[in-house]
């Protein structure tokens, strides 16, 4: 059976709440189960980014703040990752882009145009958990933009 879960920044907020999920995840792969998790940046992590920005210049460009906040849900696709290897279970982080999600040039604020999983069905076809970071995609031309789902508040 293909699942698909979703855990968002509080559910991901720490160390320990990620080695939770990856135990959960273990357990529905070692059924045979095939997975793809998908995860939002960790609970303060995107506000702390934002305050970091604004420390920098009080009014940071649009793109810079798409490419910033990336990194929020980056870090948790590769800290669940290794929370999964560490109970030896095959898992690959993706980013948005790198899953496929491509996005309208809307800055902060992309919509969804279209998912090209190809490479998620290729991970799990070798029995990999596949992570992916929610929230993010990039355009035809290769730009990172963040989805609004998570950017729906202004960071100016």
């Amino acid at each position: 059976m293909l699942m698909v879960q979703k855990y968002g920044g509080t559910s991901v907020g720490s160390p320990e709440r990620i080695k939770n999920i990856a135990t959960r995840v273990a357990k529905a792969h070692a059924r045979g189960d095939r997975i793809v998790v998908v995860v939002s940046a960790m609970s303060g992590v995107t506000d702390n980014l934002i305050k970091l920005a604004k420390e920098i210049m009080p009014l940071p460009s649009d793109r810079e703040m798409d490419v910033l906040l990336a990194t929020g849900e980056q870090t948790t696709i590769a800290l669940t990752a290794m929370a999964l290897h560490a109970l030896d279970v095959p898992a690959v982080s993706l980013t948005g882009a790198q899953a496929g999600i491509v996005t309208d040039g809307v800055h902060t604020k992309a919509r969804i145009k279209n998912i090209t999983p190809k490479r998620i069905h290729e991970l799990l076809d070798e029995r990999n958990v596949v992570i992916v970071a929610g929230f993010q995609g990039q355009t035809i031309e290769g730009q990172i933009k963040k989805e609004s789902a998570q950017t729906g508040r202004s960071h100016r």
